[in-house]
This record gives C-alpha cells, structure tokens and sequence, in this order.
C-alpha cells in the first residue's frame, strides 16, 4: 500500500519562506516603532514651541566657570561640581544638601522638654501633666507653665514634681496647654529624657525620625560605665557626662533644669547622633534625581494627548509613512 502525502507534507513550511516572514515582521515592527518615536519627536516640538516644555540645555565643550565667575542659578557638570568640592577652601556647590552631607538640624529647629506629673484616679496611680517646660537649643526658656489635671489630684507627688497645691492656682486647662505645647512642638526636632513618658502625658506621638531621647546617649558614647543599667538617669548622665548636679534638694524637680539639661546632652553628642540618624534615614523623595526622559515619554503616548493634537501629529508621521 502506497503511503499518501497528505497534509504532513502540506504543514512542513520552506526555510526560505520561514526567513522571509521573520524579517518582514522584524520590519514592520521598526517602522511601528520609527512612526512611534516620529508622533514623540513632533509632539515635543510642539510643546517647545508653545512655551510649555522648556529647551534641554545643549553640552558642549566650554569650559567650566571658575567658583569666582560662577553667577547665581549657573548649573555645572556632575565631574567639575565634584573637583570644586574637593578643593580646599572651595564652597559646596549642590543646591540641596543631602542627609548625609549636613550637620542636623538648624538650632532654631531643635528643642527640649520636660513634663512633670501628678497621681490622680484611683490610689493617685494615673499620671496627669502638672508642668511643662520647653526650651530652646540654646537654652532659653520657651514655655513653662502650670497645667490644671483632667481629673482631680490625688497625690502631688511633690517630692518628685516639684508641685503643689499653691501652683494650681495659677494652673491653666490641659486642653488649652495641650494646643499651646504641640504648637511649639510642631516639624522640631525634640529633644528629652525618656520622652515616651512626656508625649504620653501630653496624649501625643511625636515623629520617631525628629525624636531625640537622651537615654540613647550612652550608646553614642560607648562607656562602659554607663551600662550597668538597662536605663541610666537623667541625674547620673548629668553628673558623669556634664560634671553638673541637678535634682538635689527637698523641693523635686524642676522642669526647667531638666529640659536644659536634656539638651546638654543631646549638643555633647549631637554631631554623632545625627550622622547615625542620617545614615539610617532612607533617601527622600526630593534627593532622588527624577528620569524625566522617562517620564515624557510616558505621557506622549496618544491617551494621554489631546485628540484634536494628536490627530494632527498622528496624520504627519502616516503621511511620512506613504512617501518613504
């Protein structure tokens, strides 16, 4: 029986032609492609012309200005912005300087605080806030004030708080210090000894990134001495670190004294605490260089152009397409 050579032989496709359709689609795929860039070249020259998308700067081979002629707004290349910082005495050229680069916050930008509080509820167990003190990097007082408890006191914890009876009358409202306090609180970077303490009297959440508790100071410092307890007081660091004696007497605390304290600390170790806090800060937005090509890109394609330009756009690259 003679075997038919039916579809078998039909469905095995010529090399020759096989190679053809390949190239043919490779073709039809760049001219897809070429009319595509064609619609982005002519729309971007469109919104240049109508002073919507500002001209690319052009390179060329001039030479870069001096820092003595250098004028304000003059933009340099990323190989001549690095040998002016590496010369000595040269200023920083960078517009924005990154986390890394700067020192921490500006003084103004930087405060302390100390809270003092009052048992009330139940056996005086819930702690109010009864005064709070606020200081500037410098150390001059911001705000210090009596604050009237929510609930009746209890117990005035005097030998701690430093508060007593005679202080509530002069004492405002919790809800009006409160507004008064977060206020001045406000994009700081805040400075205390065990603020989880203080920001829970003040029934607020400060930014972890602006937070700066000075129990952390000895983990800065890396003194043995200072880690014979999970937490040293704010008295001991004051005494071991800045040679000074706070919370002595019959009379507590004062909450002047340990804000101003408090920032003592944090200035004696600022310049390594904020070089940690950098490096451990993820990029902002803002530091990021933008892929604006990429971006233009995105936003030429046809649906996001207005139909009547696109139309037009459109019809010159097909109209090029019928010459070629």
């Amino acid at each position: 029986m003679v075997p038919r050579e039916g579809p078998e032989s039909a469905q095995c496709p010529c090399p020759s032609l096989a190679s053809l359709n390949a190239k043919d689609v490779l073709r039809r795929k760049h001219k897809r492609k070429s009319r595509q860039h064609q619609r982005f070249m002519a729309r971007k020259a469109l919104l240049q012309e109508q002073g919507l998308l500002s001209m690319p700067p052009k390179l060329g081979p001039s030479p870069l200005p001096m820092p003595s002629e250098a004028l304000p707004g003059t933009e340099a290349t990323s190989s001549g912005m690095q040998r002016l910082r590496n010369e000595p005495g040269g200023a920083s050229w960078s517009r924005k300087p990154t986390p890394r680069e700067s020192a921490g916050p500006r003084p103004s930008k930087c405060v302390a605080i100390d809270c003092e509080m009052v048992g009330t509820g139940p056996r005086g167990r819930v702690s109010e806030l009864a005064r709070c003190s606020v200081v500037s990097y410098h150390g001059d007082v911001l705000y210090d004030k009596y604050i009237r408890p929510e609930m009746p006191i209890v117990d005035y914890r005097t030998r701690w708080s430093g508060v007593t009876r005679q202080h509530m009358r002069k004492a405002i409202p919790f809800q009006v210090a409160q507004k008064e306090i977060l206020k001045l609180l406000k994009g700081k970077v805040v400075v205390g000894h065990a603020l989880h303490n203080d920001f829970q009297a003040l029934k607020y959440v400060h930014p972890r990134s602006q937070t700066r508790d000075t129990t952390y100071v000895p983990n800065l410092l890396h003194q043995p001495g200072l880690h014979t307890r999970t937490r040293v007081s704010l008295k001991d660091l004051a005494l071991q670190l800045l040679h000074k004696k706070i919370q002595a007497g019959q009379h507590g605390h004062s909450s002047v004294e340990d804000a101003t304290t408090a920032m003592e600390l944090y200035r004696l170790v600022e310049v390594q605490w904020e070089q940690q806090q950098a490096s451990s800060l993820p990029p902002r937005p803002e530091d990021r260089e933008p892929d604006s090509s990429t971006d233009m890109e995105q936003y030429m394609e046809d649906q996001y152009w207005p139909e009547d330009l696109a139309q037009g756009t459109r019809g010159e690259t097909e109209a090029q397409d019928r010459r070629e």
